[in-house]
């Protein structure tokens, strides 16, 4: 069986993070510390990487000409959090351009305006300072982001739980891994949910019969 990224993504990202993560070997998940901004964004989709001076974002505007509708932008931004690196302004526009998220080795801004416009950004912190606009940067290149390299094209998943990559020449082995993983927990977590029911019928009973 041979499945598009797109397919592969949209099954991914029906998928809880951390069932990617275990059909990885725990591997690929970024810092705890990159988070979603706000509640209950979702966002899996192929990277288009971007290689950026700390709290300078020039080659992120360049990024949004140049990504494909469905991508994620994946920024290393040196970790800094003394400037953001987007807001909901970028966050607009580029759900207009079909981009499906973010997720970036920095900070940002607007949580709640980029909330509002449903753009699903994960960050590693956030600061209402504004970014530079010099540059230098880089498009399209490896990076390294919350601890994990990131080639392009590789599969950025996140939830409410964080963020994990899944290398592209890998993305259907770990795809059909992590649906086996979802099996096995939800066959688990019925039989739990069973032998707690049967439990609570024991009581039950036994109330009644004294």
């Amino acid at each position: 069986m041979t499945l598009t990224t797109e397919e592969i993504s949209h099954r991914l990202g029906a998928l809880p993070t951390p069932n990617i993560g275990d059909a990885m070997e725990r591997l690929g998940v970024l810092d705890s510390a990159i988070k979603p901004v706000w509640p209950g964004g979702r966002v899996a989709g192929p990277a288009f990487t971007v290689w950026t001076r700390a709290g300078d974002n020039a080659y992120i505007h360049r990024a949004l000409e140049e990504a494909a509708p469905g991508d994620v932008v994946v920024v290393n931004g040196q970790g800094d959090g003394s400037r953001a690196l987007m807001g909901d302004l970028i966050g607009a526009r580029a759900r207009n351009a079909g981009i499906a998220g973010f997720v970036i080795d920095g900070a940002v801004r607007d949580a709640a305006g980029l909330e509002s416009v449903g753009m699903p950004v994960f960050a590693r912190s956030t600061s209402p300072a504004g970014p530079y606009k010099h540059g230098p940067g880089v498009l399209g290149c490896p990076v390294a982001v919350g601890g994990v390299a990131v080639l392009p094209g590789d599969i950025v998943v996140g939830d409410d739980d964080g963020a994990v990559v899944v290398p592209r020449a890998r993305a259907e082995e770990v795809l059909l891994a992590a649906e086996a993983v979802r099996r096995d927990e939800d066959e688990r977590m019925r039989k739990i949910l069973s032998e707690a029911g049967a439990d609570e019928k024991e009581e039950s009973s036994a109330c009644v019969a004294q």
